[in-house]
């Protein structure tokens, strides 16, 4: 049977395209409409004081610039290249989880970041594309290991060093994200059903856990189920996300309009964008936003199918795990700005301000590209 995502792909190979051209446009124009936000989120705190308004802009665009560069240098290395060093990538990752423990930045409690100058470092972003790379390339070697639970353990014990260093920053929100990715490609890889269970539900008492030891996670989510109860201390970030939301009201208020970004809502630029997004451009502005993330997701999963299909089976994992973290992240984030969820510390997907996040989902998008790269050369009787 021909499924939709396979008459796509062959209406757009017709058309003589090499990588999916919607795909890569899509990228590129929430990437100018990130630029747009970060200033209009950023302008007031970045101006104050007699301070340069364009500064936060200028650092994105730069970001883009260099998140762009690396984009396509990881693009035009094939993917079994990337199969082939993909455990080098991990350990690589592993390093400057510990790096970050050492010599790391303090901000706000948080030591997350290695300082480079004119930027700063976030392994944890990298850590997730690197699992990606590690998961996929194992499970094209030793498949046979998801038959046998204990041997599962094994292959886990790399991506669980690197969620404990993960936890001593401490940062759990990147703690989630890797850990949904990691069960996700397990279940798509055909881990047995019930041993799935066991996994998720050894995770999900895991993740309580370390809620309940914290008192600072327990004070999130103690916000998160009644913010109004403490509004200028530990519910003051979602009371006014969702005041942001609520004054946008259908329609929104207008770009630059917004009020809440004025010095009521903090990480306005980076958490809480979505926030200023809903505030200006509404609750239409919202649902377009959540579009445009549901569809690279769709795309992601088709042209991982597509992949499997062709046996192209790194590929497909590679690009199953990208569509799952555009996916898990962007439901992380706008659910805390909404409400839905307690505050985890996660940016938007190709929107929030900052270097890592974006240059490493740059990459991931690249590598998606590329994946869609050689399925159509593979389509037309090429060597890839």
């Amino acid at each position: 049977m021909i499924t939709e995502s396979k008459l796509l792909d062959r209406k757009i190979l017709r058309h003589g395209h090499t990588i999916d051209q919607s795909l890569l446009w899509l990228v590129v124009l929430m990437l100018g409409f990130s630029l747009v936000m970060v200033y209009s989120a950023s302008v007031a705190f970045a101006g104050q004081g007699g301070g340069n308004k364009w500064a936060f802009l200028i650092r994105q665009a730069a970001y883009i610039a260099v998140g762009g560069g690396a984009a396509l240098v990881a693009f035009r290395v094939p993917m079994r290249t990337w199969q082939k060093y993909s455990m080098v990538l991990l350990v690589i990752s592993l390093l400057m989880l510990i790096a970050v423990l050492l010599v790391g930045r303090d901000v706000n409690g948080a030591r997350r970041w290695i300082p480079l100058g004119v930027a700063n470092l976030q392994p944890s972003e990298f850590f997730k594309l690197a699992v990606i790379l590690y998961l996929s390339g194992f499970f094209m070697r030793r498949a046979e290991v998801l038959q046998h639970l204990k041997k599962v353990c094994w292959v886990a014990l790399p991506v669980g060093c690197g969620l404990g260093l993960i936890m001593l920053q401490p940062d759990f929100g990147s703690f989630v994200v890797v850990s949904v990715i990691s069960v996700g490609l397990l279940f798509l890889v055909g881990l047995p059903f019930r041993w799935f269970i066991v996994v998720v539900l050894a995770g999900l008492s895991g993740m309580v856990t370390l809620v309940l030891i914290s008192p600072y996670r327990m004070a999130r989510v103690t916000a998160f189920l009644d913010p109004w109860a403490d509004p200028l201390g530990s519910g003051y970030q979602l009371t006014h996300a969702l005041m942001a939301i609520g004054r946008g009201g259908w329609t929104g208020v207008g770009l630059g309009a917004g009020l809440e970004k004025r010095f009521y809502l903090p990480e306005a630029h980076t958490d809480f964008i979505t926030a200023v997004i809903g505030e200006e451009f509404g609750f239409l502005g919202m649902m377009l936003l959540t579009a445009c993330y549901l569809w690279l997701v769709w795309r992601a999963f088709s042209i991982g199918k597509m992949a499997r299909d062709l046996e192209q089976f790194f590929g497909a994992f590679v690009a199953s795990g990208v569509g799952i973290w555009l996916g898990i992240q962007s439901f992380f984030n706008i659910g805390v700005n909404i409400g839905l969820l307690p505050t985890k510390g996660l940016t938007l997907p190709l929107i929030s301000f900052g270097g890592s996040a974006l240059v490493a989902m740059l990459i991931a998008v690249a590598l998606l590209l590329r994946v869609d790269y050689e399925n159509r050369r593979k389509m037309r009787g090429f060597e890839v």
